[in-house]
């Protein structure tokens, strides 16, 4: 006889059975999936390799295609990357209004209007021109992409416009086989010719760059310049409105704050004045004076790649690397002003040099980028702390970061010292009365694995991926534990520049949820939320588009990111601190997060911060 309870689970088993896909809650979580190369990287582009293009592309469409059947990816950023892989697989294989199917599906998942309107807009004019039959038809392709360009809101879209203008114009063959050469050569001869996903997706998506975009830049490049010069207008700046500048004879407390970052350039007039200075400390006689564990800690303390501790608080890159400053300044500036449609001198000379740099000498130029970037970046990012503030001072705390593209290789002990290093800061900031740090950086497991792909490290994917886990928590647990033991620190970090949930990707410190640390995104001079800024666990928002500060040698130049957004609320908070140095770390958050203003989007609500707000608020609670 079948009992009730039999007949109910007949019924509910195969109902559950269908519903219940795994849920992919990180990406973490994500199956991995190998596949052989046996070709140099670049030589898979070669018209004779094309069916080993062609192969590798089904492989990854197969095993994309089985995860969205098989889980509940529960990340919209993830699976638009699946489609966009899909698309350029479509566009490889001819399929064409496939590749319009799948554009569709991305701009369904994505939430920032502005990459939605002109997400693949050449693709989508290539793909009209060819199932019309005029494939060849440049002049076709011309019209398709100005009639899809014109019919988009200037005001909107203005930013990722002048952006595309600006890949259009420096993008080459040579730069491209040489930025994949140089990062997955060395891979690919590590690991025998077993590549994770992450390599072999990119390697399929960059045939759609050289195939299609690089031949027709210029009328992409021409379009958009057209556009542009048709509709250009500068942006209503809402920041200088909301601007806090305190006087030098204002009744009010030095406050001390701490930019950790690359380090800085202490010796700028603009920053200078402005140090903390530990006053047991003898400057240059190389003896830890005060017994602290720091050796010359006269304005702060420093530490290399490999977090051990040195005494510079700027790396001497032309020491170390035989570099120039001055020229990789150039090159830097020059990249972000072609990024923005500025047509400076520095924009200039680098489409010049860019146009032609032989492929054998990408590598040491973008390393050298990479490399003023973090030179740079500690400075640029003080100089927005303390800017409109005479009584902050500032304590540099230096790391260093790596500019290589291949990763550092991970190790337990590696992390180990990173722990250290970050438990110290910790220890430092506290006893030294630091009282707001800024981190404009992070990472994330995800970065560990891919690091010990790229050394070979571990016998397969799965033991790669228990082994990165392993070693990031140790780092994790370090950084925590140095947050989490600093209640009466605010801590304010940048949210990224990845245009991901930082939840989901699990990248530290922006997803950490402490009851002493602030999220920071980043938006424009007009509050209109940029193309890059990672999404997820962000509390405010403050401007990270073409801002201006110092770089080492006291010259000033725009960089963008949310590492420029999140000093400023740090800015903030060192001013109301500066008014009210009573306030505890739970009134300062609140001061901040309640003058914001609320701005509404198409999918959700920010926070703009509101420094003149915050001080009023201030004002109006000590006025009792």
């Amino acid at each position: 006889m079948t009992s009730l309870g039999s007949v109910l689970l007949l019924v509910v088993s195969p109902l559950a059975a269908l519903a219940a896909k795994p849920v992919i809650e990180t990406q973490d979580d994500l199956p991995r999936h190998t596949y052989e190369l046996e070709l140099k990287v670049v030589d898979l582009y070669a018209s004779e390799n094309r069916e080993t293009l062609l192969d590798l592309a089904d492989q990854v469409q197969a095993d994309i295609e089985g995860d969205l059947e098989k889980y509940d990816i529960r990340d919209d950023n993830t699976v638009k990357g699946f489609y966009s892989v899909l698309g350029t697989i479509a566009i490889l294989e001819g399929r064409w209004q496939d590749y319009l199917d799948y554009l569709g599906k991305r701009r369904e998942l994505e939430s920032k209007e502005a990459n939605r309107l002109t997400m693949g807009l050449f693709g989508e004019a290539l793909a009209a021109v060819e199932i019309a039959g005029k494939g060849d038809d440049a002049q076709a392709l011309r019209a398709e992409l100005k009639s899809l360009v014109e019919a988009l809101p200037y005001e909107t879209v203005q930013d990722n416009v002048k952006s595309g203008k600006g890949r259009a114009e420096i993008l080459t063959e040579a730069l491209v086989l040489g930025n994949l050469e140089s990062s997955f050569q060395p891979v690919v001869d590590n690991t025998g010719g077993e590549i994770s996903y992450d390599v072999a997706s990119t390697l399929v998506s960059v045939s759609f760059t050289l195939d299609e975009f690089i031949p027709n830049r210029a009328v992409v490049g021409e379009v958009y310049a057209d556009f542009i010069a048709a509709n250009d207008l500068a942006k209503e700046d809402i920041w200088a409105a909301r601007e806090v500048v305190i006087p030098a004879d204002a009744d009010a407390t030095p406050v001390i704050v701490s930019v950790w970052d690359s380090g800085v350039d202490t010796v700028i007039p603009g920053l200078a004045q402005q140090l903390w200075t530990n006053s047991d400390e003898i400057p240059g006689n190389n003896i830890d004076d005060d017994k602290n564990g720091f050796v010359d800690d006269v304005h702060g303390f420093a530490y290399n790649l490999d977090s051990e501790k040195v005494t510079q608080l700027l790396r001497p890159i032309e020491q170390d690397f035989g570099v120039n400053p001055a020229d990789l300044q150039g090159h830097a500036k020059g990249l972000g002003d072609n990024s923005s449609n500025i047509d400076s001198p520095e924009a200039a000379a680098l489409r010049k040099y860019i146009s032609g740099l032989p492929q054998n000498e990408v590598q040491s130029f973008l390393e050298n980028l990479s490399l003023y970037g973090g030179y740079a970046h500690g400075t640029h990012v003080s100089g927005i702390a303390l800017a409109g503030n005479p009584f902050a001072e500032l304590l540099v705390a230096r790391m260093t970061y790596s500019h290589t593209q291949m990763p550092p290789k991970p190790s337990i002990e590696q992390s180990e010292r990173d722990a250290a290093m970050f438990r110290e800061a910790g220890h430092y900031f506290r006893d030294n009365g630091v009282r707001a740090v800024n981190m404009s950086w992070g990472g994330s497991v995800r970065s560990y694995e891919t690091a010990l792909e790229a050394h070979n490290i571990g016998e397969s994917p799965e033991e790669r991926k228990a082994l990165a886990r392993k070693i990031f928590k140790i780092g994790d647990a370090g950084l925590r534990e140095a947050i989490g033991g600093s209640p009466d620190i605010l801590f304010i970090t940048s949210a990224g520049n990845s245009d991901n949930d930082v939840t989901f990707d699990e990248f530290y410190p922006s997803s950490y949820e402490y009851p002493n640390l602030l999220t920071v995104g980043a938006v424009d001079i007009a509050g209109d939320e940029t193309s890059f800024t990672s999404l997820g666990k962000v509390d405010i928002y403050a401007n990270g588009f073409e801002v201006e500060s110092y770089v080492p040698g006291g010259d000033r130049i725009p960089f963008n990111g949310t590492s420029m957004s999140s000093p400023q609320v740090l800015n903030l908070a060192a001013k109301l601190l500066a008014m009210a140095p009573d306030l505890s770390v739970a009134e300062l958050r609140q001061l901040i997060l309640d003058g914001a203003d609320e701005k509404q989007l198409e999918s959700r609500t920010i926070l703009l911060m509101n420094p003149k707000a915050s001080m009023a608020l201030l004002e109006k609670q000590l006025a009792k």
